[in-house]
């Protein structure tokens, strides 16, 4: 009997603390989400690497320009681009109107859903689960979101999207895992948060035999403000 008494005193310990993960954000977290747009500020231009297996290319972002002449390219596999690669490169231009290519995610977390996994002082990580970003958006249901807040700056620091089941996004695809890593810079006196780099991992395979595996960094440097339009 006092066995089973010390038991039931220590797994109603574990519940309890268990319960205590579970909270509502913050008000500090829920201003700073607010504020919050995944892509950084806007009005400040950069340098924009990304990296992959096979690929690499370095890019530049200048916010004032003309749309379709805000990117320029640099570099493409580690040497500079040929004159027809620019020219597709500009055609390609016309359909990429915004500054960064990071995935709107604030408004897909369902805060109702925020479990606080831990606290150590300076950072906070917040887990949430997700509601789907679009109509035909099937993924968001097996998949949650870790948030990482920076309590001194009251900013977010990072922000990671990743599966916890396979699923099959669409006919003949299966997803074994996926994760988004999205990380900020540390505001200072002379510059906000701003996005620091992305990473992007997949495994999976289309219709049994082609492989989707996927890994892609893309890093951010080089900003300076230039102001908005």
């Amino acid at each position: 009997m006092k066995s089973l008494s010390r038991q039931f005193v220590v797994l109603c310990l574990v519940l309890l603390g268990f319960t205590c993960l579970v909270a509502q954000p913050s008000d500090e977290l829920i201003r700073a989400l607010e504020d919050f747009r995944t892509e950084g500020p806007k009005g400040w231009a950069f340098t924009q690497t990304s990296h992959s297996p096979d690929r690499s290319r370095i890019e530049t972002f200048t916010p004032l320009a003309a749309s379709h002449l805000r990117w320029s390219l640099v570099e493409e596999n580690g040497a500079p681009p040929s004159s027809k690669t620019v020219e597709t490169y500009r055609q390609q231009q016309t359909r990429r109107t915004s500054g960064q290519t990071a995935p709107n995610v604030k408004d897909q977390l369902i805060l109702e859903s925020a479990e606080l996994r831990e606290d150590d002082g300076e950072r906070q990580h917040w887990h949430f689960q997700l509601r789907p970003g679009a109509d035909d958006d099937s993924s968001a249901e097996h998949m949650g979101s870790m948030l990482t807040f920076h309590l001194p700056t009251q900013t977010i620091e990072k922000i990671e999207l990743a599966s916890f089941e396979e699923f099959s996004p669409v006919f003949g695809v299966n997803v074994e895992s996926a994760r988004t890593l999205i990380a900020y810079t540390i505001p200072t006196e002379a510059t906000p948060s701003l996005l620091r780099e992305i990473q992007v991992s997949i495994r999976g395979s289309a219709f049994y035999f082609k492989s989707l595996d996927s890994d892609m960094t893309v890093s951010y440097s080089d900003y300076e403000y230039m102001g908005k339009n």
